[in-house]
């Protein structure tokens, strides 16, 4: 791959909206920024921001290469080793903490204070959780995303249920609630009964209620986090940097039961089918899930999916009578080996600038940009979509967010997990395996 080669003087980004900035000095030459992403719906997106920055920046060009999101972790930690990483990636939350204790990307803080880069652009608290440990800051907020229910409408309507009625679902660990009813309602067996019919054939469904992802491991950002939190749990003690997990807390216990109850009944498929090869969204594309929980990120490729019209709705009140999603943010790392931090630092600019998120991000309707009011744009490009998207901005309107977990040793903490909750909910462990498992975790912190 191409790496960004070396320059003498700095070809800063003329940029409004992203305080004072020099003036523009020639580079030694042209300058190949090497830009890595995962998601390739966004790929274009940042693909016009890269145009936009050449234009402003002739010496500057960025080359976009980007990966699934398994591999894009597996082969970063190889180009690390390597030598070979890329001048500049997108980051995550879960991951950087690591990367910047081992010094594998930089701090930004001379860069923001002497550009004079303005953090109150944001939407509240984001730019903070890129503030590691070291209280250093790794990068610059890019986006946010929450959780919501997308449903198949023809489906609902077969059932016999108006959409309104989506829209006050709650759920409870004892009997699910309206929302496990409703669950019930749209999953249909083989032989056309339904779950909260006599007769319900739960070893041959043809159409399920609600779709699995996957255990969600230690994280269950689509999976069953607003349901372990709208019951009144949190990861750790404190978030950021937990010293301790609560994975065998019994609001998580009796959360991850009833959840994996789902299965049990028929109205959600087995671990076996999640993890067949074919992905919740094709599988929901084929109508094989009546409704998923999802992402905000992935919103437009449910609607672009031929032959099925969805819409949104919110995720359940839980027992605590409130609902609850993970509130989760992108930015980007620079690489502590990069032979041209002067170039990487002005990409990094500008991908957390107004003319990034506002002018090209925000217009095309993929995410939500972190700049406030990028997001607002954004909801009305996503409106003109003919895409309601309040089911994910009522969460940060009405305050039941809840921090994504950054913490130390999540690599670690991440396959105990997997391989706890993928037995979990293959039926191999009982729920009370939780206990070993926390335990394990929490030996990580000594």
């Amino acid at each position: 791959m191409k790496r960004c080669l070396a320059v003498t003087g700095a070809a800063v980004l003329l940029l409004a909206g992203c305080g004072a900035q020099e003036e523009p000095q020639a580079a030694a030459g042209p300058v190949t920024i090497d830009y890595w992403l995962w998601d390739t719906a966004q790929q274009p997106q940042y693909q016009a921001c890269a145009d936009a920055f050449h234009k402003a920046n002739p010496n500057y060009t960025v080359k976009i290469t980007q990966y699934g999101w398994d591999d894009y972790w597996n082969t970063l930690t190889t180009a690390f080793v390597s030598g070979t990483a890329p001048d500049v990636f997108v980051g995550h939350l879960s991951r950087y903490p690591e990367l910047a204790a081992q010094g594998q990307i930089q701090p930004l803080d001379e860069n923001v204070t002497k550009d004079k880069v303005d953090l109150s652009i944001y939407q509240d608290g984001l730019a903070d959780l890129w503030v590691a440990k070291d209280g250093k800051r790794y990068g610059l907020p890019k986006d946010f995303d929450t959780v919501a229910v997308i449903y198949n409408t023809d489906k609902l309507k077969e059932a016999g249920v108006k959409p309104e009625e989506m829209a006050e679902l709650s759920w409870n660990p004892q009997d699910g609630g309206t929302y496990e009813k409703m669950i019930a309602r749209l999953t249909v067996d083989k032989n056309g009964k339904r779950g909260d019919e006599p007769g319900f054939d739960k070893k041959s469904v043809a159409t399920y209620g609600l779709g699995l992802a996957g255990s969600g491991a230690g994280f269950g950002q689509t999976e069953w986090s607003q349901y372990a939190m709208s019951n009144g749990w949190q990861y750790g003690d404190q978030n950021p940097w937990p010293s301790k997990f609560n994975y065998a807390d019994p609001k998580f216990k009796e959360t991850i039961k009833w959840f994996t109850s789902l299965i049990d009944k028929g109205y959600m498929p087995t671990m076996d089918i999640a993890s067949s090869g074919v992905g919740q969204i094709d599988a929901y594309g084929a109508g094989k899930y009546a409704m998923v929980t999802e992402g905000s990120w992935n919103t437009k490729t449910y609607w672009n999916l031929k032959g099925v019209k969805s819409a949104l709705a919110p995720t359940p009140i839980g027992p605590t009578g409130k609902r609850a999603s993970l509130f989760n943010g992108l930015a980007d790392n620079i690489s502590a080996s990069t032979d041209g931090p002067d170039a990487a630092w002005a990409w990094v600019k500008f991908l957390g600038s107004p003319a990034c998120q506002e002018e090209i991000v925000a217009k095309e309707a993929i995410v939500f940009p972190a700049i406030k009011t990028a997001t607002v744009k954004a909801e009305q490009a996503f409106k003109d979509a003919g895409i309601d998207v309040k089911p994910f901005t009522m969460h940060v309107e009405e305050g039941t967010t809840h921090l994504a977990p950054i913490a130390e040793h999540w690599a670690d903490i991440t396959a105990t997990m997997t391989e706890t909750m993928d037995a979990i909910f293959s039926f191999k462990a009982d729920i009370n395996s939780l206990d070993q498992a926390n335990a394990t975790v929490n030996g990580y912190f000594g």
